[in-house]
């Protein structure tokens, strides 16, 4: 039986964040003999493309198809509406005429909104895979009309107020995680920080991890590492923020230090920037905080409760669903920055309760996680959808025809 084909787009000039990682976990994962996959990236290479070809996975560089950017704060290079429809709509077309896939599985909003229109009137399926808020424009008014089948990576992440219902057509299903084996020794990389960052031995080391995008709220951050400083008076206590700064159209790393040297934390707050492999940084935190409001479902949350280190979080979005209160990690109040140094304090303080919740955190991370059932979801999605290429093609509807054309190459 002819492998179905499974089409992955994404943009070339962005950082190779969490929902690219997932992406190509699980195009490397997919099986051979089922699933064709290919990639492909807008205008050049870059990180994902780069990253793609370590995973063995074939990539083509689109460089003559631009997107544009709807909602969002332009890039360079964007173009408008009218661009959309005379430049980028055929682009993709010729794209999916040529490379002719069963399944284009998107995954960022930006792509989700380029691709809906030229996957339909190809006739191929989307499967949108929904990883931002449950307000976000593309879920609530394009998916209901586009999308064959959507997957979110959490329940608060379904689309709040769709035009139309798409309860027939939704599907919960978790990010897959790739963990490290073994994992980094926790001591060594808290050593690591400290030798690089010039910290006394008995510095507490909380640390942020995502981009610096409001939603995230990084200054909330330094007012979070602020309230445990003063209710730790006697240990010096920093506060380490992973993430892209360099391109920072927000403001906020700046945001985060202005807030820092106001606070008397100019000192304590240390913009890390983008680091990989991000594994062993994770591993040498003490705790790390999650600020952010409406994430969906942080995947730097499940690999820190993987890697041992324990997880403050606010009680919102999707970490109630990742959390357990006082077994797996801790949620909090959102709203004051206070309300972190109490949960953070005592597992600075007393080491039974951070092993406690270390152990089962992992436990829980280790036994939920895995690719393996990511895997096994997405495919048996993937099988569906080509039941209905099959489907309309019998009935002469024509969908895709890419599944028998491909019988005859070469």
């Amino acid at each position: 039986m002819t492998p179905i084909r499974i089409l992955f787009p994404f943009e070339g000039d962005t950082v190779l964040a969490g929902s690219a990682l997932s992406a190509l976990g699980l195009a490397a994962a997919l099986d051979p003999a089922r699933h064709d996959v290919r990639i492909v990236t807008h205008s050049t290479l870059g990180p994902v493309g780069e990253h793609a070809r370590t995973l063995g996975l074939p990539v083509d560089v689109l460089d003559d198809v631009p997107l544009t950017g709807p909602g969002r704060r332009p890039k360079a290079g964007d173009i408008g509406l009218a661009g959309y429809a005379t430049q980028a709509v055929p682009g993709m077309i010729r794209t999916l005429r040529r490379l002719r896939p069963d399944i284009v599985h998107t995954n960022d909003g930006r792509i989700h909104a380029n691709w809906a229109l030229p996957v339909r009137v190809t006739g191929c399926r989307h499967l949108w895979h929904h990883r931002q808020d449950p307000d976000a424009f593309g879920i609530n008014r394009l998916a209901p009309i586009f999308a064959d089948h959507i997957v979110s990576v959490s329940h608060f992440s379904r689309p709040r107020q769709p035009i139309r219902s798409v309860d027939h057509k939704l599907t919960v299903l978790r990010s897959p995680f790739t963990f490290v084996e073994p994992r980094p020794d926790r001591a060594a990389a808290a050593a690591e920080i400290r030798g690089e960052l010039g910290l006394p031995a008995d510095a507490a080391i909380l640390g942020y991890l995502g981009t610096l995008k409001p939603r995230k709220r990084p200054v909330h951050f330094v007012e979070a590492v602020r309230a445990v400083q003063d209710r730790m008076p006697e240990r010096p206590v920093h506060g380490l923020l992973f993430g892209v700064h360099d391109d920072d159209p927000n403001g906020l790393g700046a945001a985060a230090r202005k807030r820092a040297g106001d606070l008397g934390l100019g000192d304590r707050i240390h913009l890390m920037g983008y680091r990989r492999p991000i594994e062993p940084w994770i591993a040498g935190l003490d705790v790390k905080l999650v600020t952010a409001l409406n994430e969906p479902f942080g995947r730097t949350l499940i690999e820190s409760m993987y890697l041992g280190t324990p997880v403050v979080a606010t009680r919102h979005g999707g970490n109630v669903e990742a959390i357990e209160d006082d077994v797996t990690g801790f949620l909090v109040d959102p709203d004051p920055p206070e309300a972190f140094a109490d949960p953070v304090v005592q597992l600075l303080r007393d080491p039974s309760v951070h092993s406690r919740i270390a152990a089962a955190a992992h436990a829980d991370a280790a036994g939920t996680y895995g690719t393996d059932r990511h895997v096994t979801g997405i495919g048996d999605l993937y099988d569906r959808l080509a039941r209905t290429i099959r489907r309309d093609r019998r009935a002469g509807r024509g969908g895709s025809d890419t599944t028998a054309a491909r019988q005859h190459e070469g």
